[in-house]
Parts: structure tokens; C-alpha cells; sequence
């Protein structure tokens, strides 16, 4: 009789155990935010990939966004995400850099020609960022690259003077491009990006740094006349979710959140240097027009980007030996290349 007592007694533990874990699983859901507007390449990928989840998980896991800037700018954002109104958030990676500073390591002004030389580096240093974030309380599905910026302005900007003549914009609150733009002898104009359009229309700031894609969706390209070709700095943005709320989540739907929205960041970025190239005939279209810097400039505008990484070690943004494992694989990279052009 008490073994029979037992195995019921068992029995019902187990099952109450069972609809406790379906029912906490059921009941998980990711209040995310984004800049990116609705109707955007991102919202529309962003949420193929939340479906494609929530079908795989039977519903246990679901999504809600909020784009187009409804919850504020990436600050507020991720302030949000911090005291839990919000779990997550599609933002730019710099926006990051205030709870990993180290999460600026591609940052760097300058230290990109290529976007070869960025996916050389990358297939040996985005773990490092990924695992800064974890350790952060953010679970990350890899970097989304961007491009490059470049300067972009109302006026020619070739040489470094000509820059220093500029009323230029950085993001408000980055202390880290603040710090690193003086390297080039600028006093910036810290601004929101929501405050950027309307301060080139009405002449607060006459030069931004962006991609073509960022100065078209933005709308920024109505202000300018002109685009320096040089990579000034590479970007990046991630998805990024909170460490507690993702724990809520059992670990076979866990898997199924990263296998997708790691796919899913993966095709944004493939679809942003599509739209990259795309977009720079557009600018060019509009009768924008390129500036290529000779030679004697461009190797100041480097000598200044060298400046600019050192002074972001020096600062302590950067870990030393981090800052050297970049440049040890941009010149194995190097070494490659040219090994492969002698044979």
C-alpha cells in the first residue's frame, strides 16, 4: 500500500513539475526596441525571424517590437532593458560600449581599408565581444555589420583643415567618439540622432559621419553636397536580448532563439552591403558628390586614426593586448594576401 501510495504520490510531483515548466515556458515573451522604422529591411527581418521562433516553439516563446523609435534612442533603450520594462533591443553596437567598452575594438578610425580585412578579423575576434556582452547580463546573435562611415557634408572636406572648419556631429553621450575625434584636433557637436536632420536644416551642424545607408534612411542626404571616400570607421549593430528574461526560457528553446536569430542577423547584414552598394550610386545619382583625398591627405588622415586607437588604449577603452590581437591578424591578413599574389 505504501509503495502504491508512493508511486502516486510520484506520479502527481511529476506531472505537477511537467505543466509548471509548460506553462512558465508558455508565458515567456521579449518586449524588444529599435530605432529602425517600420516597414524597414530590419523590422522586416527582425520579425520573420521572431515568427519563425515562436512557430518552433510551439508558442512558448513570443515577440513583441516596438520600432521606429517609440521607446526612446538606444540609452533609453537599453535603460529600459536594465530595469526590465524591456527585454532587448536592436541597437547600434557603440551604444554598448557603456557597459563593455572593449565592445568598440572595430571602432577604431581608420584601422579599416577593406571590408575583406574586417571579415579576416572578425572570424577570430567577434567571440571576444560576444562573451564581454555575456558577462554583461546581454545575450548577443553576433555582430550586424554596417560598412563603413564616411564623412559626409555640406561642404568639400578633403584634407584634415578642411575638416576642422566643420561644425560636426557626434552621438550624444559617446564619450568614447568624443574622445577619439579629438585626436583629429575637432570639438564635436554631441547630438541624439532623432536632433541630426533638423540641426543640418537649420545649420548647427554641417558634417555627419555615416553610411549610405544610414544617411538614406535617415534622410540625411537631402542636407548634404558632399562625401569624403575615406572608411573612416567600420560599423556595427547588434540584437541583443537580456541575460535574465533568456533564462526563462528552457534550454532546447534557447537553442531554437539563437539557430534563428543568429540566421536572421546574418541575412541583414548580407542585405545591408547589397544595400550599401546600391545606395552609393543613389547618393551619386543625386548629384552628390565624392571627394577622393590625394595621396599626402589621406596619409594624415591615418597617421591621426593611429593617434585616435592609441589614445583609446591609452584611455583604457581598449585592453592592450586586445588592440594587439587585432593588429596581429590584420597583418597575418596581409601577409596572406600577398603570399597568395606571388603564387
Amino acid at each position: 500500500m505504501t509503495l502504491k501510495i508512493s508511486k502516486q504520490i510520484l506520479f502527481i510531483l511529476i506531472l505537477v513539475l511537467v505543466t509548471q515548466q509548460s506553462v512558465t515556458a508558455k508565458s515567456v515573451k521579449f518586449k524588444i526596441a529599435t530605432l529602425s522604422p517600420d516597414g524597414s529591411m530590419w523590422m522586416e527581418k527582425m520579425l520573420k525571424g521572431a515568427k519563425q521562433v515562436t512557430q518552433k516553439t510551439d508558442n512558448r516563446v513570443t515577440f513583441k517590437f516596438y520600432p521606429s523609435g517609440r521607446m526612446g534612442n538606444d540609452k533609453m533603450v537599453l535603460k529600459k532593458i536594465k530595469i526590465g520594462q524591456l527585454h532587448g533591443g536592436a541597437v547600434v553596437s557603440g551604444s554598448l560600449a557603456s557597459f563593455f567598452t572593449a565592445n568598440q575594438l572595430y571602432s577604431q578610425p581608420m584601422k579599416f581599408n577593406t571590408l575583406k580585412e574586417v571579415d579576416y578579423v572578425r572570424k577570430y575576434m567577434d567571440d571576444y565581444i560576444t562573451k564581454g556582452l555575456a558577462e554583461k547580463g546581454f545575450v548577443s546573435f553576433g555582430l550586424i555589420g554596417g560598412g563603413f562611415s564616411y564623412i559626409m557634408s555640406k561642404k568639400p572636406v578633403e584634407t584634415v583643415q578642411d575638416l576642422r572648419k566643420q561644425k560636426v556631429w557626434i552621438p550624444d553621450n559617446d564619450t568614447i567618439s568624443s574622445e577619439s575625434i579629438e585626436a583629429f584636433g575637432i570639438n564635436p557637436i554631441p547630438l541624439s540622432i532623432a536632433d541630426v536632420r533638423i540641426s543640418l536644416q537649420s545649420g548647427l551642424i554641417d558634417t555627419v559621419a555615416t553610411s549610405p545607408v544610414g544617411a538614406l534612411v535617415l534622410q540625411w542626404h537631402t542636407q548634404i553636397k558632399y562625401v569624403t571616400q575615406i572608411p573612416l570607421i567600420y560599423l556595427s549593430a547588434m540584437l541583443v536580448l537580456d541575460k535574465k528574461q533568456f533564462s526563462k526560457v528552457s534550454p532546447s528553446d534557447q537553442q531554437i532563439i539563437r539557430r534563428e536569430m543568429s540566421q536572421i542577423s546574418k541575412e541583414i547584414q548580407a542585405q545591408n552591403r547589397i544595400d550599401d552598394i546600391k545606395n552609393i550610386a543613389v547618393l551619386k545619382n543625386r548629384g552628390i558628390i565624392f571627394i577622393t583625398p590625394n595621396p599626402a591627405a589621406m596619409e594624415e588622415w591615418k597617421s591621426l586614426g593611429k593617434k585616435a586607437s592609441r589614445k583609446m588604449v591609452e584611455s583604457g577603452v581598449l585592453p592592450k593586448g586586445i588592440a594587439d590581437e587585432l593588429e596581429m591578424h590584420l597583418k597575418n591578413f596581409h601577409k596572406t594576401r600577398q603570399a597568395d599574389n606571388a603564387e
